[in-house]
């Protein structure tokens, strides 16, 4: 179970992220922060692209720094996205992509913590991907591939 200190940490690591931002396309600048299970904290930022298939959201930025470090088990991750330049006044879930690519590392019961500067809201991989997408889940949940 994450502490309130845990979740505020990972929310202000979110919006820290989201100032890196690159969204010249869109103006629409998103930031995550990836708690591994050991306490480590990946971040990551949107890429975007003129080419709009190369672009890369946040999530799986930050995804793609953990498991480039070696790590494979997350405790939670937390989301801001908003208007860049902009304070965050709405929450942003991820999008479809990133909600499958957490779903090849996490359960249903892993948290997702949606920010804004003045609120949070916790919900779970499960409600926002109720019918995931798994080969073989079994045999591959949380192992190194």
């Amino acid at each position: 179970m994450l502490t309130d200190a845990q979740l505020r940490q990972l929310a202000q690591a979110a919006l820290l992220a989201r100032q890196n931002a690159w969204c010249p396309h869109s103006g629409f600048a998103v930031g995550a922060a990836l708690l591994g299970e050991d306490g480590a904290l990946y971040t990551g930022c949107n890429l975007e692209n003129a080419s709009y298939g190369a672009t890369l959201c946040a999530e799986r930025a930050a995804l793609a720094a953990a498991v480039s470090a070696g790590c494979r088990h997350f405790a939670a991750i937390a989301i801001a996205g908003g208007r860049a330049g902009l304070p965050v006044t709405e929450f942003c879930p991820p999008c479809g992509i990133c909600r499958q690519a957490l779903a090849e590392f996490c359960g249903e019961d892993f948290p997702i913590l949606l920010v804004r500067e003045d609120d949070m809201r916790r919900c779970t991989l499960g409600e926002l991907l109720p019918l995931a997408f798994h080969l073989n889940r079994e045999e591959s949940k949380h192992e190194n591939v």
